[in-house]
């Protein structure tokens, strides 16, 4: 068996060509601001991608350049001045941020109706109540390819390596929405291969390159490889052993090209919402409208008292 690649690289551009559609039949351009402290070159090589990708999309975009050496309340108040231009849709600010800035306290001021990474507190309960809010824009690209592959989670054993704030909790949250019955696996977790070998979707976003062994692949299974590491030749990897998990795998995303190409469709997806939300007053969706549709409502036991 030679797994099937999940191509995130044409999906997402796919969906960045839907999204154009919609934005030309809009009588405004949706606004998008990304906020970038220093010259960190991952960072800056991430938002130029962003910006072009939210240009030729037909988007209002620009690019806020501070200094690495900005003090707190001078980036507090950029963000306060977005939330306030009724111009801006969507504001993200790139992560890292220097050390001495509480990045939480900076995610936390963003008006979380123009937070597009789906960060702030209020859109991760939202999340995790099942109600409508913006969705982390990684975990729901993740969800897009789990369409296009047509995987079946209701019922489905998922496992998710990786507890963070950003993706992990998130994805374990979209995946529990669409019924699947979800693990998470983290760095206190007993007998992490064994666990991923029950999986018949695995999404690893832990941070370690070629953590998950081939032989951690159940036959046939979906894995997602959210990781990506730089090794001393200066490649790009990802959390899975590329070669030796595609001799086991039934679909399997490339890094590059496979989720990060989708995060950033997802951040166009994520604006665009934000902006009929905020100016047409289209509401937004339960899940970022990405977990219904795999989900079985009508076998569903996760949305009343009892079993849920």
């Amino acid at each position: 068996m030679v797994a099937q690649l999940l191509d995130g690289k044409a999906v997402g551009a796919r969906i960045r060509a839907g999204l154009a559609d919609r934005v030309r039949a809009l009588p405004f351009r949706p606004g998008l601001r990304v906020v970038r402290v220093g010259d960190d070159p991952a960072s800056v090589v991430y938002v130029r991608s962003k910006d072009r990708a939210a240009k030729e999309a037909g988007y209002d975009s620009e690019t806020i350049l501070l200094p690495e050496d900005v003090a707190e309340s001078a980036l507090l108040e950029t963000i306060a001045r977005l939330n306030a231009d009724p111009a801006v849709d969507g504001i993200l600010v790139q992560l890292p941020l220097p050390k001495h800035i509480d990045a939480q306290k900076v995610l936390e001021a963003v008006d979380p109706a123009k937070d597009v990474d789906g960060f702030h507190p209020v859109n991760a309960g939202r999340l995790a109540a099942g109600l409508p809010g913006l969705v982390p824009c990684t975990p729901k690209g993740v969800m897009h390819l789990l369409a296009e592959a047509g995987v079946k989670l209701s019922g489905a054993r998922a496992v998710v390596l990786g507890r963070s704030a950003i993706v992990g909790r998130p994805m374990a949250a979209l995946l529990l929405a669409a019924d699947a019955t979800v693990t998470m696996l983290h760095s206190r977790s007993r007998d992490i291969a064994a666990e991923c070998r029950r999986a018949e979707v695995l999404v690893a976003a832990v941070g370690r390159a070629n953590m998950v062994q081939g032989d951690w692949i159940a036959p046939g299974a979906v894995v997602i490889d959210v990781g990506i590491n730089r090794k001393a030749d200066g490649k790009l990897t990802g959390d899975v052993d590329f070669e030796a998990a595609k001799e086991h795998a039934g679909w399997i995303t490339p890094v590059p090209g496979g989720v990060g190409p989708m995060t950033i469709a997802c951040l166009l997806e994520n604006t665009l919402e934000a902006a009929l939300a905020r100016r047409a007053h289209v509401p937004l969706e339960p899940n970022g409208g990405v977990a219904e549709t795999h989900a079985t409502p009508e076998q569903s036991y996760g949305h009343g008292p009892g079993l849920a």
